[in-house]
């Protein structure tokens, strides 16, 4: 397919394939504000599209090929969309241009001066939020899309009035080479997604890619315990600026854990001792969070002060380590960890977290990713007391490999019998948890698909008083 480009100067027609998605409907949202009319579909029903068609957003639930009966310049469609989709099929019978959400991204990009792509394998949207914090902080003013919620900026969008565009940039289908950065950050690169990757050398062989996207006058952070993370630089000529150990140029230095587990650090910036922050959110994985985002911010000329004003603004994220409230006593917590390394950085983060015994209510997502790293999880989730596994999340996938949440549990109880209980339903989970917790326990709901609704529904029944049996 020809790559097709839009001038962003000529306000015109889009309809999105899939607009419901995070992504998708923050583009929808900064293309309306910009004068383009849109429109789009998707699936089910969400908070985003309810949020769309609250803005005067025509929202079509469910996807045919009548939807496209009005007028319609370009159609956006994602990764996630089959070529056999009936809109998409519609789109290419009529001859309207269409171009993928990353194509659509990339182009945006190129209309800000300052592009800063946050990137890696977890810890994209955490970061990417601790940056907006900051930035608002600092009144730059910038036009953000994010991952995720964030209170600071009443969703996952916002349009600004400066140079400045904030952007998460995932790896998935290579999206993020679609995209023109002047700014990247590398927090991670771990084996992930290989349903599209063959391997762990793949993926890093695309985040080299990303980073020769950059022009020689750009600049990049990287972390430098990713192994061998020079290879990933390449030969980028720009700038290039490193966190992490004590030969990186910034490092945090005398780490220290409040009564919730949320950290302190001084930061060390080429050897000298910058203010010392107080982060609001748990875990020291959220320490080096926060650093790739002050050596980002440093670049761009920010004040140390105005750096550490913004991070300590910062209260979390949806689904990232979120209080959702008590149940008869039991501190009920969601988080959106689905890979081993976020779910062994949750799991210590938890930790120090006040608790009595610490539940893991974790549902894998995706066939490919539970197979591929299986031992990872087992070992990953050992950092519980217990652990409830539900049935894999599908998400983009069908169930061709053979692989089930009750490996993942045999894995667990291999080396530690009895840790981990398989059940086939959420309500199967939620009755365990009414009858099993205990005033002053920890449940921690866990991945990426809708695993959040248990916490949601024990939240419920405490309000409206009925007790599972």
């Amino acid at each position: 397919m020809e790559t097709v480009s839009i001038d962003f100067g000529k306000p015109c027609r889009v309809y999105f394939i899939g607009i419901g998605g995070v992504s998708m409907s923050g583009l929808a949202e900064i293309l309306q504000k910009e004068g383009f009319t849109v429109s789009g579909s998707d699936a089910r029903e969400s908070a985003f599209t309810e949020q769309l068609g609250a803005r005067g957003i025509q929202v079509y639930i469910g996807q045919r090929r009548e939807n496209l009966s009005a007028p319609v310049d370009y159609v956006v469609y994602t990764a996630a969309i089959h070529p056999d989709n009936p809109e998409f099929l519609e789109a290419k019978r009529l001859g309207i241009p269409m171009l993928s959400r990353a194509e659509l991204l990339g182009q945006l990009m190129r209309c800000y001066r300052e592009s800063i792509a946050v990137s890696g394998t977890h810890g994209k949207t955490t970061t990417t939020s601790m940056l907006s914090h900051i930035l608002l902080t600092a009144e730059k003013d910038p036009t953000i899309s994010l991952g995720g919620n964030l209170d600071a900026i009443g969703g996952n969008i916002r349009v600004g009035g400066s140079e400045t565009f904030l952007l998460e940039a995932c790896e998935y289908t290579n999206s993020f080479l679609s995209f023109f950065p002047t700014l990247e950050i590398i927090l991670n690169i771990e084996a992930d997604h290989l349903d599209f990757f063959k391997d762990l050398d793949d993926i890093r062989h695309s985040f080299r890619r990303f980073v020769q996207r950059m022009p020689e006058n750009g600049a990049l952070v990287i972390d430098n315990r990713i192994r061998n993370y020079r290879e990933i630089v390449g030969d980028f000529k720009g700038r290039v600026t490193t966190v992490g150990t004590a030969e990186a140029d910034y490092y945090p230095t005398d780490i220290r854990f409040d009564e919730r587990g949320n950290a302190a650090f001084t930061p060390s910036e080429h050897g000298k001792a910058l203010p010392r922050i107080q982060l609001a959110v748990p875990g020291e994985h959220n320490v080096y969070n926060a650093l790739a985002a002050l050596a980002a911010c440093r670049l761009l000329g920010i004040a140390p002060e105005q750096i550490r004003d913004g991070l300590e603004a910062y209260r979390g994220t949806e689904r990232r380590f979120e209080h959702k409230g008590e149940y008869h006593g039991a501190v009920i917590v969601d988080d959106y960890a689905h890979h081993p390394q976020e779910i062994a950085a949750t799991l210590k983060a938890a930790q120090k977290y006040p608790h009595q015994k610490l539940w893991c209510v974790f549902q894998p997502h995706t066939y490919t990713r539970t197979k591929a790293l299986l031992p990872e999880f087992g070992t990953a989730l050992e950092g519980a007391d217990v652990v409830l596994l539900a049935d894999i999340y599908a998400a983009r996938e069908t169930d061709t490999l053979g692989i089930s949440s009750r490996d993942v549990a045999d894995a667990i109880n291999a080396d530690q019998p009895g840790k981990a209980r398989y059940f086939g339903s959420f309500a199967e989970i939620e009755a365990c948890l009414s009858r099993e917790v205990q005033a002053g326990d920890l449940v921690l709901t866990m991945g990426a698909g809708d695993i959040y609704r248990v916490g949601e529904e024990l939240l419920n029944s405490e309000k409206n008083g009925n007790v599972k049996s």
